[in-house]
């Protein structure tokens, strides 16, 4: 399979090596000092793109590809809430554009497969806590030094999911010193600290005992599998697919519904 690569910072190189080493051919590398190769023979015959850049470039990188027919994995944050040019957010445009079938797009916050198996842990536990009322979510996430803004967009889609699946939880805020959160407000602590990949905690506190589920990369290879997975899953797809299809289609497993 012929992958062009979308930026090619650490994670774009990392990407490489593991698609290289699962048989996988990358067709081009494209970044901010080539971006006239979105016009080469060599991206235009790409098999599925894979994007990982900025905020700011992300949509208009999807949209280069909706445009040349190819397929693209995104895993890029920051830029999907951002309100585009017909008032809803990008990431709701490019939904839109999918399902009218001009183009191909996976979109995840995190393509970990071990996050991605910790989401629907998740999602399944926010369900049962709906039966019960003495427990009260929260959600602490840390990262490396180097990652400024908060919270993660892994854990602002954790806190989305508890919200989806527990009617007590309206909505997340992050702690603000001496006020109290208000009620059914799910609170996101962050921690920033040395070389950390990413570390995500929930922790469902009642009076009388709390139930706490975490996930901790180890490196961001994890996250360089999984999107090269997607990538080699959405070749040959159309629309607008998730990561949690993905795995149902290959675990056979509801619980990632």
């Amino acid at each position: 399979m012929r992958i062009a690569l979308i930026g090619y910072g650490k994670m774009g190189k990392m990407i490489e090596k593991i698609a290289l080493e699962r048989g996988n051919e990358i067709s081009c590398r494209i970044d901010k000092e080539n971006l006239e190769d979105f016009g080469s023979e060599a991206f235009l015959g790409s098999d599925v793109a894979i994007e990982f850049t900025t905020p700011a470039t992300a949509a208009a990188n999807i949209a280069v590809c909706f445009r040349a027919g190819i397929p693209v994995v995104c895993g890029t944050t920051g830029w999907v809430s951002e309100t585009g040019v017909r008032g809803r957010t990008q990431l709701e445009e490019a939904r839109d554009r999918c399902e009218a079938g001009e183009g191909t797009l996976l979109w995840a916050s995190n393509f970990s497969i071990g996050v991605n198996i910790f989401m629907a842990v998740n999602r399944y536990l926010a369900r049962i806590m709906e039966s019960f009322a003495d427990y009260t979510p929260s959600m602490t996430e840390t990262h490396h030094i180097h990652k400024l803004d908060h919270p993660s967009g892994t854990a602002i889609s954790l806190a989305q999911q508890i919200e989806e699946n527990n009617s007590r939880v309206t909505g997340w805020a992050e702690p603000e010193e001496g006020k109290t959160p208000q009620t059914g407000t799910l609170e996101i602590s962050h921690v920033r600290e040395g070389e950390v990949p990413g570390i995500h905690t929930i922790v469902w506190d009642s009076p009388t005992d709390d139930i706490t589920i975490t996930h901790s990369a180890k490196s961001r290879q994890g996250f360089a599998l999984g999107a090269v997975m997607a990538a080699e899953w959405l070749a040959g797809k159309k629309g607008f697919r998730t990561l949690p299809e993905m795995l149902a289609e290959i675990t056979r497993q509801d619980i990632f519904k």
